[in-house]
């Protein structure tokens, strides 16, 4: 660095002396030191204002902008030489790698969501056209709020009807979303109308079942909710989510918390009612289970039975995204198999 310049009328001397360093550095590491010397603590730019300080009171804004102005521009030429440097030294450097440039990006492959997910999604915003909300509850339950609450006492041969992974202290895994109806009505205002989806488990794994697996249950509770509407609802969520087309069979059948129950059926989505194996010849398959909300389970939330009444319905999500895609193993949806993943 030449002799430091002290006088502020060598304005121009500290411009053209900043700009010849600046431009003759030959790396950034002489570019720093250009810099701290140009406009550190005790730089010529520092200098120089300091002596503005020193003038008359007249003469300060005058000379304060000149020295301003300057620094700007010296600011200006070592931005644009530290860009030229930094290039240089990255070309450098993969001049000295073997990186090769010419060679095709990493592919990354974008996630998306699984379709149970897509399922879920599909089925709860069908029924929140009709006015339901999304209600959840804890995997864990007590065997009143798996059973008793749903008129399964402890002696009632129903629950028979689930291989239940019992816990300790009257804990269990819950075998169905149902005691989720339950919390609600006993918690909520009436009138109450919810789909819940959540995940359950049994003691059952083959490739038509899984120990843990997935159920949507919608529950709707007012005064005067017939059977009829019921069958409407029902009958509109089939019809938007498999097609308009799509006949409806409505099955007697047996829950021990609703009455009357029934099971609902679609016409065979391989053979359309035709018949074949998948659907045993009958054209038919089963997809959900109804039914009114039974006057004990009302009883068991403390709600008058002969003022309100509701229905309640259930289904599998895996069984029913089987029935709509055409997946045959429901250990597929727990394989993590992209190729059986990227087709949904």
């Amino acid at each position: 660095m030449p002799e430091e310049i002290n006088q502020i009328t060598d304005l121009n001397k500290i411009l053209e002396v900043g700009s010849a360093e600046i431009t003759n550095a030959e790396d950034l590491f002489v570019l720093e030191n250009v810099k701290a010397q140009m406009f550190g603590k005790k730089g010529m730019l520092t200098e120089a204002l300091k002596q503005v300080g020193s003038l008359p009171s007249e003469q300060k804004p005058v000379m304060g902008q000149k020295v301003n102005e300057l620094k700007s521009k010296l600011t200006a030429i070592f931005e644009q030489k530290k860009q030229e440097l930094e290039a240089k030294s990255l070309n450098e450097k993969l001049l000295a790698s073997n990186f090769d440039l010419t060679l095709p990006a990493v592919d990354f492959r974008l996630g998306k969501k699984h379709l149970l997910d897509q399922t879920i999604k599909e089925i709860t915003a069908i029924f929140a056209r009709l006015g339901f909300s999304l209600a959840t509850g804890p995997d864990i339950e007590t065997e009143f709020y798996n059973f008793e609450a749903l008129n399964i006492p402890a002696n009632h041969p129903s629950r028979d009807m689930h291989d239940t992974f019992y816990l300790t202290n009257g804990y269990l895994l819950r075998t169905h979303t149902t005691p989720v109806q339950v919390r609600s009505m006993q918690s909520e205002a009436l009138p109450l109308k919810i789909v819940i989806p959540g995940t359950v488990y049994r003691c059952d794994a083959d490739m038509s079942h899984s120990p843990v697996f997935h159920q949507i249950e919608g529950l709707y509770v007012d005064e005067k909710v017939s059977f009829a509407d019921l069958k409407g609802t029902l009958t509109f969520f089939i019809h938007e989510f498999f097609g308009k087309e799509k006949k409806v069979r409505f099955r007697p059948s047996y829950f021990p918390f609703t009455e009357p129950s029934m099971e609902v059926d679609v016409a065979c989505v391989i053979c359309g009612g035709q018949g074949c194996s998948t659907c045993k010849n009958t054209g038919w398959l089963e997809i959900l289970g109804a039914g009114l909300v039974n006057r004990n389970v009302f009883r068991s939330c403390n709600i008058d039975p002969a003022k309100y009444t509701g229905f309640a319905f259930g289904m599998g999500i895996e069984r029913i995204a089987m029935l709509k895609y055409g997946v045959n193993d429901i250990r597929l949806f727990y394989e993590n198999d992209l190729r059986f993943l990227d087709q949904f």
